[in-house]
């Protein structure tokens, strides 16, 4: 399971099963995560700095006030970067810190500055985990909205035998996984996304493109991986960062999203168009750049690949494709006609010269029409917004 780009904060507190972290570690680096270990001064007596400094290739931190570094506001800064915080092996003392907001440490303090969602996998003598002043903070910290890892039952380092042993890193790591995937409609879904313009060369320096920014594009393709889908994202040229935990598919031209389409939709379960590529590319794109003169340029415009048309003609009855049609003048009928030829399960339209909508605006205003005739105006809204609902009616829809 990808988790590109998402951003993990791993605190390691002072117990013998830090050295399992280092492996938790791994299998986040391994799924393309982003990882900043934040340690205690006890974690660092069972495993160094250096041992996830060296997996993570960034610097590990451990002092409140280092000497050597500027630190007014380190700690918020921390809290408020991840996606998520997991604390593994979470110690009954720093447990007791957190459920009491006790912040001697840098780790203790970011816990109780962020208002991100914390995993805790606690870790220690089976003695300390049923001790009721232990199992009294643990229940704080869950009724504060935190989650914690299932102990295991077993021999201790200590000798000793019962509950309290830290997860395994895998156990930790799907925890993770349902955790910033989530458990929704579109788990275990392939969603294909197209976004952004594609740009035709006139010769090096020149070339024809439209005013898409890609950011509804983008929108759709991180609600899917928050609905849990397996995202893949073919992208022309943006300037967006990339969605977390989304396959990005960088391309140019049309012919080129045209091939990584193809490439993609025989395993994916949805297709949303939501790209502009171009309807048109030179007859020639020139291989020197074209000296500006006294006379006209004429350039000769033939037609891009159809990349709608083509992918339908190969589709299977399991795959849903949604088109979009940016329409100036009779918005609904001529989205109906492009979803009637291209034989399209839906079609989003929007009208770029309606006020807060279109190319290159964080608000859109879309119309859905399904194969079935249902039209369903989506008034203006962030395009994050205009996104969660687009979805949403295409779940219900294919539900019913």
């Amino acid at each position: 399971m990808k988790l590109t780009n998402r951003k993990i904060l791993l605190g390691v507190s002072g117990g013998i099963a830090a050295y399992k972290s280092a492996y938790l570690t791994r299998m986040l680096i391994r799924a393309e995560a982003e990882v900043q270990v934040v340690m205690t001064e006890a974690a660092t007596k069972f495993v160094t700095p250096l041992t996830f400094e060296s997996l993570t290739d960034r610097p590990v931190s451990v002092e409140m006030f280092p000497k050597d570094k500027f630190v007014a506001t380190r700690h918020i800064s921390f809290a408020k970067w991840p996606d998520i915080i997991v604390i593994s092996p979470a110690t009954a003392d720093l447990i007791a810190q957190v459920a009491n907001g006790f912040c001697p440490t840098l780790l203790a303090t970011i816990i109780c500055a962020t208002k991100k969602k914390v995993i805790w996998a606690p870790s220690m003598n089976e003695g300390m985990y049923t001790n009721p002043a232990v199992q009294n903070n643990i229940e704080k910290l869950r009724q504060m909205g935190h989650l914690m890892a299932d102990v295991g039952v077993g021999e201790m380092a200590c000798k000793s035998y019962g509950p309290g042993r830290m997860a395994e890193p895998e156990e930790i790591f799907e925890l993770i996984v349902n955790e910033l995937k989530g458990n929704g409609p579109l788990r275990g879904k392939k969603v294909l996304v197209t976004a952004g313009p594609c740009r035709e060369a006139i010769d090096p320096v020149r070339f024809i493109s439209n005013r898409s920014s890609g950011k509804m594009g983008f929108a759709l393709a991180s609600q899917a991986e928050r609905l849990g889908a397996e995202v893949t994202l073919v992208s022309g040229p943006v300037a967006l960062d990339d969605p977390p935990g989304v396959e990005i598919v960088r391309v140019e031209n049309t012919e080129q999203m045209a091939k990584a389409v193809e490439a993609a939709f025989k395993n994916a379960d949805y297709l949303i168009m939501a790209a502009a590529p171009a309807d048109y590319k030179t007859a020639e794109s020139k291989t020197q750049k074209i000296k500006k003169g006294d006379q006209d340029l004429n350039i000769t415009l033939v037609p891009t690949i159809d990349i709608l048309r083509n992918i339908v003609s190969i589709r299977t009855n399991s795959q849903t494709v949604v088109g979009f049609s940016l329409e100036t003048e009779n918005d609904l009928e001529n989205g109906k006609k492009k979803l009637q030829e291209k034989r399209l399960d839906y079609i989003v339209i929007n009208n770029p010269l309606e006020e807060g909508a279109g190319f290159d605006t964080d608000t859109n205003r879309v119309t859905i029409v399904s194969k079935s005739g249902d039209v369903r105006a989506i008034d203006r809204d962030d395009k994050d917004v205009i996104a969660e609902k687009i979805w949403e009616y295409i779940i219900a829809d294919g539900i019913r």
